[in-house]
This record gives structure tokens, C-alpha cells and sequence, in this order.
């Protein structure tokens, strides 16, 4: 079953608003949608949907942070290393699911409840201490192996991989701000690589697949796109400064409940 302009729509602002702040984009995305197909989330294709929605927050994160990536490209060049180190543990925690089919745990709403609360404590647990003094040209090899193993775990519905890596940086000595920077120049490759694979992947599927309804749904999808990358951008900026105040922690009070309800709701339905 496809998915209208509505319900596109409604994705777009989920993941706009979670993409950034700490409560897992990839959780929200898979509770909504099985809220909108009655708890049987197969029942909707979401794929093609999913690819241009975190697309659309790329864009954000690349229009966000364009001065930062102007400098990595020129007078920065020395964090291109510890961000390539940081990427590899999610590039390959990620190819090893699809290959072995792991991936289908992705769009379970049960386990986006359960890591839901553990986003939360992780959190709660970082702001047991506020953070270090130390910019990103600080971060070690070594430090950012841990970060990037952070952000792998992330893969998983509920654990958000925001909240992880902001976490893992800020406990590692980086300052709130910075611990963000690298949060999300790190999210680069990574939502590029997995945009670009599932890209090609439906190419390959249009090629064999009628296209009745192409051209509509391919405006719905840029509509989606449009949504997700206004509503980033305004996440985006929220959270930076929901930082540099020390309120990281407060999105523990959501993710919390949220996961214990959907965890009764995911048993008893």
C-alpha cells in the first residue's frame, strides 16, 4: 500500500524533528508507521519514502554546517582522518545486516520501544558530567573509533544516534557544540552511503516496474523532501542551542515514556 501526500507528509515532520533531536528519527519513523497501518507496518511501502526524507535532512545538515565543511575542505583537513575513522564501524555494521537479511529488525516497532528508554538513560548519563573544553581538531583516532562505534549502534530503531554520538563525545572530553559538529559531519557519509545504495536499489526495481503513477508520486516525494529539510534545519538550530544551555537530558523525559507505552502497546495489541 502506498503511502498520500498526507501521510508523507506527517513522516516529513517526524523525521525533521527527530532526525536532530535526541529521541531516534529511525524509532519515531517505524512507531508512526505502524500506527498509520494498524501495527502491520508491511502493509505500507516506506522505502522509497525513507530515502528521500533522510535526504532531505542531509541537505540541512550540509546547509547547516556549510562554513564547517568549507574549512574541512581547506584549512581543516586534518579532521578528515578521525571523521573517516568514525564512519567505518557504521558502514560496516550496516552492509553486514543487509547481507545476512539482520535488517528486517529495523522496522520493528517492538524493539524501537525497548531502545526508546535506553536512548533515554544514555542521555541522563551524559549529562552526569557537562562536557569537556575540547574541539573536534582534539579528538583522538582513538576517541573517534568509540564515537563512530556509538553512531553503529545507532542503527538500531530507538537508539538515536544523535543522542549516542553527541553523548559519547561530550563524555569523551569534546564541548557540548563540538560534540554536535562531529555528531553530524560524521551523519554525512554515512546517510549519503545508505541514501545512494537504496537509490540505486529502486533504479533497479523501476527498470522492471510499470510507472503508472510515477510522475505523481515522485512530486509527493519532493514534497516530503522539502518538508523534512525545513522542519531539520529548524530542529537543527533548537538543538545547538538546547546544548550550550545544558538541556541535552530534558529529551530523556520523552524518551522514556514513550518507549514503555509503546513496548504495552506492541504486547497487547
Amino acid at each position: 500500500m502506498e503511502l498520500s501526500l498526507t501521510e508523507i507528509i506527517v513522516l516529513a515532520v517526524v523525521q525533521g524533528v527527530t532526525e536532530f533531536l535526541p529521541v531516534s528519527s529511525s524509532g519515531h519513523l517505524v512507531i508512526v508507521a505502524a500506527l498509520m497501518a494498524d501495527g502491520d507496518v508491511d502493509k505500507l511501502d516506506v522505502s522509497d519514502v525513507n530515502i528521500c526524507l533522510h535526504g532531505g535532512t542531509l541537505i540541512s545538515i550540509v546547509v547547516f554546517y556549510w562554513q564547517r565543511l568549507w574549512r574541512l575542505l581547506s584549512t581543516d583537513r586534518g579532521l578528515i582522518v578521525p571523521l573517516g575513522i568514525a564512519t567505518v564501524p557504521a558502514v560496516v555494521i550496516g552492509l553486514s545486516m543487509k547481507a545476512t537479511g539482520a535488517d528486517a529488525l529495523l522496522s520493528s516497532p517492538l524493539l524501537a520501544g525497548c531502545l526508546l528508554p535506553v536512548t533515554g538513560l544514555i542521555l541522563i548519563w551524559a549529562s552526569r558530567r557537562a562536557g569537556g573544553k575540547d574541539e573536534c581538531r582534539d579528538l583522538s583516532y582513538k576517541n573517534a573509533a568509540l564515537i563512530g562505534l556509538s553512531q553503529a549502534l545507532a542503527i538500531l530503531p530507538g537508539l538515536s544516534r544523535s543522542g549516542t554520538t553527541i553523548s559519547a563525545g561530550m563524555r569523551l572530553g569534546l564541548a557540548p557544540t563540538a560534540a554536535a559538529t562531529f555528531s553530524f559531519l560524521m551523519a554525512i557519509p554515512v546517510i549519503g552511503g545508505a541514501c545512494l545504495l537504496e537509490i540505486l536499489k529502486l533504479a533497479k526495481h523501476a527498470s522492471t516496474a510499470p510507472t503508472t503513477g510515477a510522475t505523481s508520486s515522485l512530486i509527493h516525494l519532493g514534497i516530503g523532501a522539502a518538508v523534512s529539510y525545513t522542519v531539520g534545519l529548524v530542529s537543527l538550530w533548537l538543538l545547538v542551542k538546547w546544548l550550550e544551555r545544558g538541556r541535552f537530558q530534558y529529551f530523556a523525559a520523552w524518551c522514556i515514556p514513550i518507549g514503555i507505552g509503546v513496548i504495552i502497546w506492541q504486547l497487547v495489541r
